[in-house]
């Protein structure tokens, strides 16, 4: 999503606004390698890369809720549609119980 935002980010550069566009496309692209590459390591079983996806998930909520009402609605609803989903996956029981050391309980 965030190397997607960069790509339209990119898409809609204009003389007046280059240097913002720019380096508002880096930062999305930038968090998203961050987020993919965390996702990749959740997979793996690194506990501490679940905390930026998490983060990022919230801030997707926070971002929906923003955008509720008007035409921005259906957008709204689906940052909040797949932010839930992401978030009740990492908290999911199976899921902190795969993701914590063995013997280690919290």
């Amino acid at each position: 999503m965030m190397v997607a935002l960069a790509l339209l980010e990119l898409s809609s550069l204009s003389g007046s606004r280059v240097t913002m566009g720019l380096t508002t496309a880096v930062f999305f692209a930038v968090f998203g390698v961050l987020l993919i590459a965390c996702a990749w390591l959740v997979t793996r079983g690194q506990t501490w890369a679940r905390g930026p996806i998490l983060m990022a998930q919230l801030i997707g909520l926070g971002l929906a809720w923003n955008l509720r009402g008007g035409q921005t609605t259906p957008v709204a609803i689906g940052l909040a549609v797949v932010a839930a989903i992401v978030i009740a996956g990492l908290l999911h029981p199976a899921s902190v119980e795969a993701l914590n050391p063995e013997g280690e309980r919290s």
